[in-house]
């Protein structure tokens, strides 16, 4: 066994022949459970030194740029984005990466060296920074040592246990800064929509509680209500359809939406089984998209001679031609209704991109950018553009960086840090063209 990835990778069947000749199957057992205590000691130790070298980069970078004559408030500001990229994250999750890192090494030392000796794994430490962050330094760095996990007193804690016991750390230390807190955390409500199983959908909203509370009560009294009258539907669905149609206005909660469904002509017109693409989910089953443009509804209102179902009339469909190359699936054009085009461009790259182009980023696409800077003669058009989030458009301005268009069998482009490391970026192949190649948005180190 020469190292991790070969014992997770190698079937059970052979781990067990390398010891059965030697071993009793009690031994076994036994053996591979401290394998795994093993191996999860050294990700948290692993862990530990991530955080010790995000920190050391932090202050290199900072003093790189300070020693470069670069502003004070810009030094570091694209640090985040190089350890997201480097540990194969959004960028995202790599300032959380390195706001953790700073809290560790700098605050929390005994936090710290927990994480490292493998008393606590990356996630139960990041619930203890999580828990302190509206602390001051000296305070931080007190209840670190009070709870002082490095000595054990988190063993066989769970979460919650963690969580409380640093919430009343923190509180008694000081519980003016806690109640601010709380009072801030109102300002931070907002919604949030990700994909779950099966072409379904997960619509969150974070509110004060007392918001969040009338709002369920709402949704619970009209499900009561519809069920007193004889409404078949459960009370989750009766809860989800009419805040769907309280938000919407209508029944089926499309009108008004571009909802950007991609799929082949034959998925659409010869029952091919080739998945669609519904933008801001991902992949759909082509029967389920099929059904979701063509299934007919019954109209209020018949005509004399009809008896005939016609499609919902709030329900309207516009079909977009797209094309593409057939043999790689690179996406060459589309049919445009707009008058001016920018407008026809940008939704061009919402269909090419489909999220942000950065690696490993899955945000929105919120900005058109060039990829070739306008003021070094970059021209706008598609080979020259991507779909970025703001805060990856933002990211690539800062000093060192640079995006450069390659030449490929589809849209692509590399991304070139400050430190002269450069990850690649292709566009995802549109429904009927999976299978051309899975180079998509790979970081090369």
């Amino acid at each position: 066994m020469s190292d991790g990835r070969e014992l997770v990778t190698t079937p059970p069947a052979l781990v067990l022949s390398d010891f059965q000749d030697s071993l009793s199957t009690g031994v076994i057992s036994k053996d591979l459970i401290d394998q795994l205590r093993v191996l999860e000691d050294m990700k948290s130790a692993i862990s530990a030194l991530q955080a010790r070298i995000a920190v050391a980069f932090d202050l290199a970078q900072r003093q790189e740029q300070a020693d470069a004559g670069g502003p004070a408030n810009e030094q570091g500001r694209s640090t985040a984005a190089q350890v997201a990229l480097a540990r194969r994250e959004s960028p995202n999750k790599g300032s959380r990466l390195l706001g953790l890192a700073k809290a560790l090494v700098t605050e929390m030392p005994r936090t710290l060296a927990a994480l490292h000796t493998g008393k606590l794994n990356e996630w139960r430490a990041t619930l203890l920074v999580k828990e302190t962050a509206c602390l001051s330094a000296e305070d931080r760095c007190a209840v670190d040592g009070e709870l002082a996990a490095d000595t054990g007193t988190f063993d066989g804690a769970g979460d919650k246990t963690i969580i409380s016991t640093a919430r009343a750390a923190a509180y008694r230390r000081d519980p003016r800064s806690i109640t601010q807190r709380a009072a801030h955390a109102a300002t931070e409500r907002h919604v949030s929509l990700r994909p779950a199983p099966d072409t379904m959908t997960y619509l969150t909203a974070l509110l004060p509680v007392a918001q969040g509370v009338a709002a369920y009560k709402a949704l619970t009294q009209a499900a009561a209500t519809a069920r007193s009258n004889g409404d078949t539907r459960t009370k989750g669905q009766v809860m989800a359809d009419t805040l769907t149609e309280q938000l919407t206005g209508t029944r089926h909660g499309y009108t008004g939406i571009d909802l950007h469904l991609i799929m082949t002509d034959r998925t659409l017109f010869q029952g091919d089984s080739t998945p669609a693409r519904l933008t801001g989910y991902g992949t759909v089953p082509a029967e389920w998209a099929r059904n979701l443009l063509t299934t007919e509804r019954r109209p209020t209102d018949q005509t004399s001679g009809g008896g005939t179902s016609n499609p919902d009339p709030e329900f309207n469909i516009w079909l977009r031609r797209l094309y593409t190359a057939p043999a790689t699936g690179e996406l060459l054009a589309m049919d445009s209704r707009a008058r001016f085009f920018p407008a026809g461009m940008r939704r061009f790259i919402d269909t090419r991109d489909h999220l942000c182009a950065t690696p490993y980023c899955d945000a929105p696409i919120r900005h058109y950018d060039h990829i070739i800077p306008w003021a070094l003669g970059g021209k706008t058009t598609l080979a020259n553009a991507a779909g970025l989030c703001e805060n990856c458009n933002h990211t690539k301005q800062h000093p060192g960086w640079a995006t450069a268009p390659v030449r490929g069998f589809r849209h692509s482009f590399h991304i070139t840090t400050p430190t002269g490391h450069t990850y690649h970026s292709t566009a995802p192949p549109p429904p009927g063209h999976e299978g051309v190649s899975s180079r998509d948005r790979t970081g090369i180190p």
